[in-house]
């Protein structure tokens, strides 16, 4: 039997999985957003928009996370509660906020807004 969803296997560089699921939700989400919430259509649904975000989340968003998850096993291995309730508190506190502002960054940028614009956003 091969490995489970996450664990960490001999010569696994990427998170592969982590890398395609971040994409598929990230490009699904923006469908949603377009047609459930701003009610776009299909004929008005903005294609570019959608590869855009899949894009995001194929070469940032999954690589990133999919790693910091592997780091996390490695730091805090187990898999009891307070294991959980540690991974917990040292995802939210110290890699979230990293996290986002490293995310609106990139999302800005492949957005097209300047450096200015971008660091304004963020401080937000």
């Amino acid at each position: 039997q091969g490995p489970s969803f996450g664990q960490v296997t001999p010569g696994s560089c990427l998170p592969k999985r982590a890398v395609l699921v971040a994409g598929a939700l990230m490009g699904a989400g923006d469908v949603i957003a377009q047609q459930l919430v701003e009610q776009r259509g299909l004929r008005g649904h903005h294609c570019p928009r959608t590869l855009k975000m899949m894009a995001i989340g194929f070469c940032f968003v999954g690589p990133v996370v999919g790693s910091w998850y592997r780091i996390l096993d490695w730091l805090i291995p187990g898999n009891t509660k307070v294991v959980a309730v540690k991974k917990v508190i040292l995802d939210q506190g110290a890699f979230a906020p990293c996290f986002l502002g490293c995310f609106l960054a990139v999302t800005g940028a492949t957005n097209g807004l300047s450096v200015q614009d971008n660091w304004s956003k963020i401080q937000q």
